[in-house]
C-alpha cells in the first residue's frame, strides 16, 4: 500500500544573486512497511526534501511547490495548524544531531510527557507511564530513573535512542530518519539501525532513511533514490542499484566504497565537487564530473526515464552504464 507520494517537489530559497534551487522536481513514493533510502553527497538536497515532506521549512523564505500526499491527502495546501498536527502525529522525524534537537533545559522525561499531554490529552500520570514504556522500548536501562536526566547526561547513542522514542511516541505512519547514525561509532550505528528496523517491523510504518552511508543502505533499505544537485538521478530497489547502477553518479558512489577483498587497489574518488545550487551548470548537472560525458550531456538535461523492472535513471547513456556495470 502506498503511504507517501511526492510529485515534482521543488524548494527554492532567496539568495543574494538569485534563487537557490535546493530541490528540483523530486518525485518518489514510500510503501507501508518498506524503507526508502535517499542517498547522495552532502548538499544534494536530501535533508531539504525530508524537511519539506515533514512540513518544518519556513515558507517564506522557502518557496515550496509540487505535491506531497500522505494516504492520498495533499499536505502542501493544508492550513498551518492542520499541517503541524499531521507532522507531529502521522509523520515522525529523527534528526541528525540529537543534542541540538532536544531541549537542554528540560529533562528527557518532561519532553516526552509534554508531547503526549499536548498531542494526546493524556493525564500526567498516564503520560509518564507511557514515557517509561517508550524509553524501555528503545532499550535504555533503568528507564524510569533516566527520565529525570537531561540530554547532556546521555551518550551520543543514548540521545539518539531518546530522539527515536520521541519520534514514535504518537505512533506515526511514516518515520523520517535524517542521517541518524552520524558521529556514532560503528557498533552504536548498528544498534540504532537495528532498533529502527525492529520498530518498523512491529508497527508496519514506512521509513525514509536519509544517508550517505552505502553500508547502511545495503543493510536496511528496500528501495533507493539517489539524489544529485536537488534531483533524483536514479531510483530502484536496493538489489537493482547494487547489482548494476544505471547512472554514472551511482556507479561512482559504489566504486568509492572500500572493499576488504581489494586492499591493494587505490580507493576511487569521484573527481571534483557537487555544483553550487545557485549556479547549476547547463545540461546534466553531473557532466563536469562524469567520465562518460558527451556533448549532449553538456547541453540537454536528461529526464528521469523509466527503465524495465520499475526502476529509473536520469542519464542520456543509461543503457551503456547498465551494460558496463553488469559485466
Amino acid at each position: 500500500m502506498t503511504l507517501l507520494e511526492v510529485a515534482d517537489l521543488r524548494v527554492a530559497f532567496p539568495g543574494p544573486t538569485g534563487d537557490v534551487n535546493a530541490v528540483n522536481g523530486v518525485s518518489l513514493h514510500v510503501e507501508a512497511g518498506r524503507t526508502l533510502a535517499i542517498l547522495g553527497e552532502s548538499g544534494s538536497g536530501k535533508s531539504v526534501t525530508a524537511q519539506a515532506v515533514m512540513g518544518i521549512l519556513d515558507a517564506p523564505p522557502a518557496r515550496i511547490g509540487g505535491s506531497v500526499r500522505l494516504h492520498g491527502r495533499e499536505l502542501l495546501t493544508l492550513p498551518r495548524k492542520q499541517r503541524d498536527r499531521v507532522s507531529g502525529e502521522e509523520i515522525g522525524m529523527v534528526f541528525q544531531d540529537a543534542m541540538a534537537a532536544l531541549n537542554p533545559v528540560f529533562t528527557v522525561g518532561h519532553q516526552i510527557v509534554e508531547v503526549l499531554r499536548v498531542r494526546r490529552g493524556m493525564s500526567r500520570v498516564d503520560a509518564r507511564r507511557r514515557a517509561v514504556e517508550l524509553v524501555e522500548r528503545v532499550r535504555i536501562p533503568a528507564a524510569r530513573d533516566r527520565l529525570r536526566d537531561y540530554p547532556h547526561q546521555f551518550s551520543g547513542g543514548m540521545r539518539q535512542r531518546i530522539m527515536i522514542a520521541l519520534a514514535i511516541a504518537l505512533e506515526p505512519d511514516l518515520l523520517i530518519a535524517d542521517e541518524p547514525t552520524t558521529a556514532l561509532d560503528v557498533t552504536v550505528q548498528a544498534q540504532v539501525m537495528e532498533l529502527l528496523a525492529e520498530i518498523q517491523r512491529d508497527s508496519g510504518m514506512g521509513l525514509i532513511l536519509i544517508t550517505h552511508d552505502l553500508g547502511v543502505v545495503a543493510e536496511v533499505a528496500d528501495d533507493v533514490a539517489v539524489m544529485y544537485a536537488g534531483r533524483i538521478v536514479e531510483r530502484g530497489t536496493v538489489e537493482q542499484i547494487f547489482a548494476g547502477p544505471a547512472h554514472p553518479y551511482t556507479e561512482g558512489l559504489l566504486a568509492s566504497m572500500p572493499r576488504v577483498d581489494r586492499r591493494d587497489e587505490q580507493l576511487y574518488a569521484i573527481p571534483g565537487a557537487p555544483p553550487n545550487p545557485a549556479r547549476l551548470p547547463a545540461g546534466c548537472p553531473f557532466h563536469p564530473r562524469c567520465p562518460r560525458v558527451t556533448d549532449e550531456c553538456r547541453v540537454t538535461l536528461p529526464p528521469l526515464a523509466a527503465l524495465p523492472a520499475d526502476r529509473a535513471s536520469a542519464c542520456h547513456h543509461h543503457e551503456e552504464v547498465l551494460r558496463a556495470t553488469r559485466r
